[in-house]
């Protein structure tokens, strides 16, 4: 279903309030003005508004109250570029009606990924900031902003019940804007699928709450779920600790949709929507 008039009116209102929160603080007109342009950018996509349901790359799907809202491919490729990303076309969108936080969803076809590894989180943190270190020079050419891997906000954590691996990591900008982008895979039985949040550290306690209890509703379709293998199933080159660093888009880069995936993850797309927290972070901070 289509963005109500209610919404779109409300995106309005929005602007309005913050038009005069954001002067009110000093800043300059054009920064303003480069971000108010940003939030109607935004809040012009093709959201579908809830209560409803979400249907996520054709392997799951998702419900979602009258408070959230859910972007498919296309409109998440434009949310990504406008955000100074590079478009992506596998990804999916669920978010606050406020954009106090959202979430990107893509799925990866790895096959069947065993959750019998142990998690080694202060290896998992060197081996992420290294990758961190490549994808800066990688930004560099592109033009993209910059995002410095400061470190853990949430360990890696793994639940064998909801098979679901999550962890959070805190990051700089230039700016010198912290954020957190809080990430979660859900375990198939022909793949995973990514689920990152992003927030700022001041909300995340209450976000990831609501992200979590957004989670809830989600659901993997009938022949999809993790306890649905069978023997003679693809199995993944890979476990949960490769999860975490990226390993995951290595080896999806051998099939035509996986190099897709490996260049979102290696130019560090997922840090990069730290970005955009960081603006939400100025944006809403201001209230």
């Amino acid at each position: 279903m289509p963005k109500s008039k209610n919404d779109t009116t409300k995106a309005l209102w929005i602007l309005m309030v913050f038009t005069a929160s954001l002067f009110s603080f000093g800043e300059s007109f054009a920064q303003n003005k480069d971000e108010l342009e940003l939030l109607r950018k935004m809040s012009s996509l093709p959201w579908i508004s809830g209560p409803t349901e979400g249907v996520i790359a054709g392997k799951a799907t998702i419900k979602f109250g009258a408070d959230l809202q859910f972007l498919g491919t296309s409109g998440t490729s434009q949310f990504l570029e406008f955000n100074g990303n590079p478009p992506n076309d596998y990804s999916f969108t669920l978010a606050k009606k406020d954009f106090s936080w959202f979430a990107i969803f893509a799925f990866n076809k790895s096959g069947y990924i065993k959750d019998d590894e142990k998690i080694d989180a202060d290896a998992l943190l060197e081996q992420l900031k290294k990758g961190n270190e490549v994808s800066l020079g990688e930004r560099k050419k592109l033009g993209l902003p910059l995002l410095y891997l400061e470190g853990w906000f949430v360990s890696p954590r793994y639940d064998a019940e909801t098979k679901r691996l999550e962890w959070g990591t805190r990051l700089r900008g230039e700016d010198q804007q912290t954020t957190v982008n809080f990430t979660t895979r859900l375990l198939g039985r022909t793949g995973v699928m990514s689920a990152t949040l992003v927030s700022n550290p001041q909300n995340l306690g209450r976000d990831v709450v609501e992200f979590k209890g957004a989670l809830r509703d989600f659901n993997y379709n009938a022949g999809e779920k993790y306890a649905e293998f069978k023997q003679g199933d693809k199995i993944a080159e890979y476990g949960l600790a490769a999860l975490i660093v990226g390993g995951a888009a290595a080896a999806a880069a051998k099939s035509g949709a996986g190099k897709a995936l490996f260049k979102f993850l290696a130019f560090g797309v997922l840090a990069a929507l730290a970005a955009i927290g960081a603006f939400l972070k100025r944006l809403f901070g201001k209230k």
